[in-house]
């Protein structure tokens, strides 16, 4: 061993390169968790097709997603603490596997949307990634978990699956997700440390809530995709909605109540707390929305008045610039956070969706150049909840006739101006709570 080689600068290289495997497999597991959730957008009306079923009923297999993934992250924060954080990504990224399978397998609609809804569990897997990281990267922790948060929302998915998906079909381009899953399993396996610490004496999980939170928002978000039964069948819609609306009202209850809530609704007391979380619903439906609705314009068949009849390898490209200025964004945000606060970055934010919901209500028959500028603009506002994309297919298939596969042109334009009001809505208590905050700390 020379004189500069100590055992000491050895052990020090060894935890550099373990810490740059641990880096690599964070990231790699949250860009599958993003591949996965992105899956559904490109497919749609190839699920439509392929599955015979209503377009805003294929549109399930993307709001589906999002909603578990919305309903898992902040369970999987309550379960993932130090003692267990390996054991609860192993299972996840299980279930996720598992889910994927169920996307492949010839069976009915009804299995591959139970499948797209174990895949969304994996949504949450963001979080424990940022928490492993913070707890075993030391340093590297700050710029890691900012990877992270960039992965998380790239759609690398959405140009991936669709070349499957046009050469062999929908169950093919959903293989693909069966692939990552199953390697990101395998990646965590191998590199996710085990875990630490002993159990805490009493650690409750809000199961209840979890449950109460998925029924009520299943129930609401049926009811708001299936615009159709409104007027055919009344009275189950009703009971539906009314069983949601006491599911949530009995959530919120629980909540309250509970030791340690799966959501803490007593900060929402706070006006500024309350007020960030309503703009960021509202900015988030708006986004999803429009999101949503370019996906399917762009492969509408031009015999149908507009459109373009992209396949799906050409829709999925439309979405790229999504991705990349979603990226960029997630690139630039920290650095801003510096200089504006989070409500002016807030209000920021509503006019980048509402300049991208313009966009595309006024100038979408231009050219297949419009929707590409619209996602690129779109990107810098990502966000969402699965309620924008329940809403488009709500709106969509008030536009839609009887027996017609694609609703109107004027549908598109109704749920784009609908999308640019809600983004227009975020801008004034955004802009009211920044100007709040700036006279607090100049009095």
């Amino acid at each position: 061993m020379s004189a500069s080689s100590t055992p000491a600068t050895g052990q020090a290289e060894g935890a550099a390169r373990g810490g740059t495997l641990l880096v690599a497999a964070l990231v790699f597991i949250a860009l599958v968790v993003a591949a996965i959730g992105s899956l559904g957008a490109p497919l749609i009306t190839s699920v439509a097709e392929e599955y015979d079923v209503s377009l805003s009923t294929a549109q399930w297999t993307l709001a589906i997603t999002l909603l578990t993934g919305a309903v898992a992250t902040p369970l999987l924060g309550r379960l993932g603490s130090a003692h267990r954080r390996r054991k609860v990504v192993l299972a996840t990224l299980a279930v996720v596997a598992l889910g994927s399978v169920a996307t492949v397998v010839p069976a009915p609609f009804a299995v591959i949307l139970a499948g797209r809804a174990a895949q969304g569990v994996g949504l949450g897997l963001t979080a424990l990634m940022m928490a492993t990281a913070r707890q075993h990267l030391g340093d590297r922790a700050v710029s890691t978990i900012a990877m992270l948060s960039v992965a998380s929302t790239v759609g690398v998915g959405y140009p991936i699956a669709s070349l499957p998906a046009q050469v062999g079909g929908v169950r093919v381009a959903h293989l693909l997700g069966v692939v990552v899953a199953v390697a990101a399993l395998i990646t965590a396996v191998v590199a996710v440390p085990r875990d630490t610490g002993a159990a805490p004496a009493k650690e409750p999980v809000d199961w209840l809530g979890a449950s109460l939170l998925s029924a009520g928002l299943v129930a609401v978000l049926l009811v708001t995709s299936q615009s159709s039964r409104w007027s055919s069948d009344p009275l189950p819609v009703v009971l539906i909605l009314l069983a949601g609306a006491v599911a949530l009202a009995a959530w919120v209850l629980v909540e309250r109540k509970a030791a340690r809530p799966l959501v803490d609704l007593t900060a929402l007391r706070h006006p500024a707390v309350a007020g960030a979380n309503v703009v960021m619903f509202v900015s988030g439906i708006a986004m999803y929305l429009l999101f949503t609705l370019v996906t399917r314009f762009v492969q509408t068949p031009s015999q149908a008045g507009y459109g373009y009849g992209l396949t799906e390898v050409e829709a999925g490209l439309v979405l790229v610039p999504f991705s990349v200025l979603g990226f960029v964004a997630g690139r630039v945000t920290p650095k801003m956070r510096e200089k504006v606060s989070p409500f002016g970055l807030l209000t920021a934010n509503g006019f980048v969706i509402a300049l991208a919901c313009v966009l595309f209500a006024g100038v979408r028959g231009l050219g297949v150049v419009w929707p590409i500028v619209v996602m690129g603009v779109l990107g810098f506002g990502v966000g969402g909840f699965s309620l924008g994309s329940a809403v488009s297919g709500l709106i969509l298939a008030a536009h839609t006739a009887a027996g017609s596969f694609a609703p109107t042109d004027s549908g598109y334009s109704t749920a784009a101006w609908t999308a640019g009001v809600l983004a227009l809505v975020t801008i004034v208590p955004a802009a009211g709570m920044n100007a709040s905050r700036r006279r607090r700390h100049q009095s």
